[in-house]
């Protein structure tokens, strides 16, 4: 399976589980979550591939300047929207990137760390699935749905799992 696939199974768990969500329960603050809400975490997540999107034709990724767009935390339907749009944007050649970055709350000018395409997706998808785990914390707060048993789950664990139930 290519990189992208794993990206776009996880966009469809995501998104399949989202749908049984009313849009109240998605706005919902979550004690567990420190008062985010699970829109927040949805945003957080759209936010860096729409950033790797925005970067790839200049060459140069900055996931500090993302929008933190309030519509996709607040709006379960535009949340989904997008992701389905982030879905057909990925299919794209690994070419040469400069990721740049702020690693401290002092620093004003941002550092370049030489990357690709290839590994900002691989830490997207990771990023994405750390996220899952805490969405699915937020759900066991404010819903009672069927959350799949490997969603939030790294392939690894789920690999480990297998292997040790074996």
């Amino acid at each position: 399976m290519h990189l992208q696939e794993a990206i776009k199974k996880v966009f469809v768990q995501l998104s399949d589980t989202l749908q049984q969500l009313t849009p109240m329960q998605y706005a919902q603050q979550c004690t567990t979550l420190f008062n985010a809400t699970i829109g927040q975490h949805v945003r957080h997540i759209i936010e860096l591939f729409i950033e790797l999107d925005n970067g790839y034709a200049g060459g140069t990724v900055n996931y500090d300047k993302r929008k933190r767009d309030i519509r996709i935390e607040t709006d379960l339907y535009f949340a989904n929207e997008t992701l389905l749009h982030l879905h057909f944007l990925l299919d794209r050649p690994d070419k040469e990137l400069l990721l740049e970055t702020a690693y401290s709350e002092n620093s004003h000018k941002p550092l370049p760390v030489a990357t690709n395409y290839q590994r900002e997706l691989l830490y997207n998808l990771e990023h994405t699935i750390h996220h899952m785990a805490l969405i699915r914390v937020g759900i066991n707060e404010v819903a009672t749905i069927p959350v799949p048993e490997n969603f939030g789950m790294a392939a690894s664990t789920i690999k480990h799992r297998t292997a040790c139930a074996q």
